[in-house]
């Protein structure tokens, strides 16, 4: 077994609890023209995908009109932006994680769908960004997740093989990304599965060494 060197985190719902926040700020913004997504098809379909998918898939099921894209988009980054600065806060236990991991070597890197405006507001709001070498949003790749894209994207910038990377996300769509992209996955149900002992864990397991 080779040795673990670089940690690929996802975003919202690994390091930032913020699954709900882009739900309720994409409604807000469909709720203009009298659309919604449910709640069922947020979670069975649409979780973990850029907003530009999203209203792509919207106008095929939906005959949402594509003109009212642009507008949409926009209006759901702004909103989204509000709810970050009401509720987006320090995680101590995320803290702790990556600054020990960090400190003891390994390279950490955010790989997210989002935009990277969101991704960089967030980690600083959550007081992660010192700890991060490198950001991959969607403006950075053609496909995104499930793509593996984003992940080889990283793995390249970092001078990283796949069996040197430990991918850790919480969505299907990601898991899918991270597996594709021949990196180790640790997947999770909840940020709070995200500290220390669980990384330390599975880097271990990758290893050979449990």
């Amino acid at each position: 077994m080779g040795k673990i060197k670089a940690i690929l985190f996802d975003m919202d719902g690994v390091l930032i609890d913020a699954k709900e926040w882009h739900y309720e700020a994409l409604n807000r913004a469909l709720n203009l023209f009298g659309m919604e997504i449910s709640k069922y098809d947020h979670l069975h379909s649409f979780d973990g995908l850029p907003t530009k998918v999203k209203l792509q898939m919207l106008s095929e099921q939906s005959y949402l009109p594509e003109s009212l894209h642009p507008f949409i988009n926009q209006l759901k980054q702004q909103y989204t932006m509000e709810i970050i600065n009401q509720k987006c806060h320090p995680m101590f236990h995320h803290e702790y994680a990556l600054s020990r991991l960090k400190g003891e070597g390994y390279r950490i890197a955010v790989c997210s769908n989002s935009i990277r405006s969101t991704i960089e507001t967030m980690m600083s709001k959550a007081m992660l960004d010192e700890y991060l070498e490198l950001i991959i949003s969607n403006e950075d790749v053609k496909r995104a997740k499930p793509d593996p894209e984003m992940y080889l994207t990283a793995m390249d910038k970092l001078g990283m093989r796949p069996e040197e990377c430990l991918v850790v996300e919480d969505n299907p769509n990601g898991i899918a990304a991270g597996r594709a992209s021949g990196a180790f996955v640790l997947p999770v149900d909840t940020v709070y599965d995200v500290n220390y002992e669980n990384i330390i864990r599975k880097i271990k397991m990758c290893e050979g060494c449990l």
